[in-house]
């Protein structure tokens, strides 16, 4: 049987929508998932442009992608953990399970980690097979497009709820997607005051609407200063950092408050400079790294926010499109004027 699919065919900028096999060949473990709504990641988009990470990562072709949501049609002879007809999302981390991490059970930075989408064949497609492992069963009463985030979601609540943001002064440092659903989640959190730092109008806007008492652009303003006024010249109590951006980084630990926290998931390709003695040490500061998600205990996390309906799900998704038309969704995603980008595979099979 033969389904759609994007691959990442060559070497370049682009990808391509191309007929394929489904995996329909299973191990004892594996599951063949339908999928119904597939959403773009900044890998995605870093894929799709071919950039300086992508050239030394992807070796194409593969298939592209790594959040979905979709309904379980055949099982392997020793799946236990879900059932045909079940509506289900992925951990996007194939782990090895061997290694000293994942005997510890910290999954999360198993050393042999394979990403889907990127080391191994991705999700946009009609059809995925996993392994059950991976696997969270979902409410089958809530639209697919907004399982199809839960990933990403999971990003941000490993990033936002690692240290306690209740009545606390939070600041959230770049409001792409995984930043917005950020704010989103310190409102849920009931956070104290919700600062968001971001130089997109479009997010800026969106950002506000998701939550965020203040907002500031360091394009137009001075974000110390701006950051030390609105806390009575104390400073944050919590930075979650998702931009990236060296600058912000570097800035965020003149605004922290002694005894700060600082939860950091923005990657950069840069040198982060500042004053380890007076900024860090004696300020007390504490610093958390974080990688994808806790396995899978993120994962309980997010179930609890959608299922409380706790999330502003729909101003998250901003943009739906047909699977075929990535290439609109992943430019839609480079113009900055979005939050997530869905694709829904059209089989009607």
């Amino acid at each position: 049987m033969q389904m759609t699919a994007v691959i990442k065919e060559k070497s370049g900028k682009g990808c391509k929508v191309v007929k394929t096999n489904v995996p329909e060949a299973l191990k004892s473990n594996e599951v063949l998932i339908k999928v119904l709504a597939t959403s773009i990641c900044g890998t995605d988009v870093h894929i799709y442009k071919w950039d300086k990470w992508s050239s030394k990562r992807v070796s194409p072709p593969n298939i592209m992608g790594h959040e979905f949501a979709g309904e379980v049609i055949k099982i392997g002879k020793d799946v236990t953990k879900v059932k045909i007809g079940d509506t289900v999302s992925s951990e996007t981390h194939l782990v090895c399970g061997t290694c000293e991490f994942c005997l510890r059970r910290e999954y999360h930075i198993c050393e042999n980690t394979q990403i889907i989408g990127v080391d191994t064949n991705g999700c946009f497609a009609e059809y995925i097979k996993m392994p059950e492992f991976n696997l969270i069963v979902n409410n089958m009463n809530i639209d697919p497009k907004y399982l199809s985030i839960q990933e990403p979601l999971g990003n941000a609540v490993h990033t936002m709820l690692h240290f306690d943001i209740k009545d606390k002064n939070v600041a959230i440092v770049g409001c792409g997607p995984i930043g917005l659903m950020g704010v989103n989640i310190a409102k849920a959190m009931k956070s104290k005051k919700i600062i968001a730092i971001e130089i997109n109008p479009y997010r800026i806007e969106l950002a506000k609407k998701l939550g965020a008492h203040v907002v500031i652009n360091p394009l137009e303003e001075d974000v110390i200063k701006r950051v030390l006024e609105e806390t009575n010249g104390k400073g944050v109590d919590v930075v979650c950092e998702f931009s990236g951006n060296k600058s912000a980084i570097e800035s965020s630990f003149q605004y922290i408050k002694a005894g700060g926290k600082m939860s950091m998931l923005g990657i950069t390709p840069d040198l982060i400079q500042f004053d380890l003695s007076n900024d860090f040490i004696f300020k007390g500061i504490t610093m958390y790294g974080v990688i994808g998600r806790l396995l899978f205990e993120t994962w309980d996390q997010v179930t609890a926010l959608i299922k409380n309906h706790q999330l502003d799900l729909d101003l998250i998704v901003t943009h739906t499109l047909p699977l075929k038309d990535v290439k609109k969704g992943m430019e839609i995603m480079i113009s900055g004027n979005s939050g997530k980008v869905v694709l829904i595979p059209e089989s009607k099979e």
